[in-house]
């Protein structure tokens, strides 16, 4: 059984949470936490929680032990963007482009693969 957990609108690049999501992709949820403890990028605190959330929703609605769940997909979708004006010498105005990213992690029993 397949069960994810989603975060929306978090203030960080897609390009930059991609990279960590990408690492935790066929791994135990356990080992998956393990490696995002470690990681220095920041988008990992995010994508860390995501993950602890799979693995309660799956304990809690679907009577899944978390030792058997595997994260099967995990993903940094683009968001909204924040479009503020920074102004500049002479009276112009530049763009300031601030990101969010909605981020999935799907975790399954290990089991059933």
């Amino acid at each position: 059984m397949r069960v994810s957990a989603t975060a929306k609108y978090i203030r960080r690049s897609t390009r930059k949470t991609r990279l960590v999501t990408q690492v935790i992709v066929g791994r135990s949820v356990g080992d998956a936490a393990a490696i995002l403890r470690f990681m220095p990028q920041g988008a990992a605190r995010d994508v860390a929680k995501v993950l602890k959330s799979a693995a309660a929703n799956a304990e809690n609605n679907h009577d899944l032990s978390p030792e058997d769940l595997v994260v099967v997909r995990a993903t940094a979708d683009e968001g909204p963007t924040l479009k503020r004006w920074r102004p500049r010498a002479q009276g112009r105005a530049f763009p300031i482009h601030k990101p969010m990213t909605h981020v999935t992690v799907v975790v399954e029993d290990r089991e059933v693969r």
